[in-house]
């Protein structure tokens, strides 16, 4: 892995900002991602972030963190204690230089220890890539859970970009097992990063998984752009 989006992010916290990263997807064209919405404030996050920070609780730990945002407002803003993960290490490089004060390259399913609150932000539901990963995921998640502990996700329902029949059926180009199933591509600079597995999951198919490894799942907030937020907890 070239590590594409943790240079991008590294290069804006050290001011070297001249350029946006550019992702495509197998059913999306190429879109813009710029890098100052990764370090957004607080008040510049969607309202399913908001709510989900400010539902966050107890000792946390921030699933695939990127450039820190979430976990600096909730360890200097909440003075909660954050544990901040992603397996970029330049991207932890950066959150390190903005003042997160535990944050380390580290995948989520060598962690360890005890957590009142998990959470995985920005469409973080699907971060395992595919539906057939999910349970073993969520099944580890739960092992992390202290008690009365709480999983805050988000992602989101992308039938709607699919054309819809009179029947209401969809045509859906099923590439993998699962319509939210997707490759994900970063450019940055010129370079391009290996495809890898991503996937945007609806909140049926999340909360099916949820109860399969044993936990309950809620649907706490709905978006404007078929996006959600759910609660998942023992």
């Amino acid at each position: 892995m070239k590590d594409l989006f943790g240079q991008a992010i590294l290069d804006y916290q050290q001011g070297q900002y001249t350029e946006d990263i550019k992702t495509e997807t197998t059913i999306s064209e190429e879109d813009v991602l710029p890098l100052p919405y990764l370090f957004r404030s607080f008040e510049q996050m969607p309202a399913l972030e908001q709510k989900a920070l400010q539902m966050a609780k107890g000792k946390v730990l921030e699933v695939g963190c990127g450039a820190g945002s979430h976990g600096l407002y909730l360890q200097n803003e909440r003075k909660l204690e954050v544990h901040s993960i992603d397996l970029s290490p330049k991207a932890i490089e950066a959150c390190q230089l903005r003042g997160l004060h535990n944050a380390q390259v580290q995948n989520v399913l060598e962690t360890s220890g005890q957590y009142d609150t998990i959470l995985l932000l920005m469409n973080g539901a699907g971060m395992c890539g595919r539906l057939k990963k999910m349970g073993a995921f969520y099944a580890h998640l739960k092992t992390l859970l202290a008690p009365h502990g709480q999983i805050l996700t988000d992602s989101s329902d992308i039938i709607y970009m699919f054309d819809e029949n009179p029947d209401g059926s969809y045509d859906v180009p099923l590439y993998f097992d699962y319509y939210g199933e997707v490759d994900y591509v970063v450019k940055y600079k010129g370079q391009k990063e290996k495809p890898f597995p991503w996937m945007y999951v609806d909140y049926n198919t999340l909360q099916n998984v949820a109860i399969s490894v044993g936990l309950e799942c809620e649907l706490i907030a709905e978006g404007e752009h078929f996006d959600y937020l759910a609660k998942l907890a023992n």
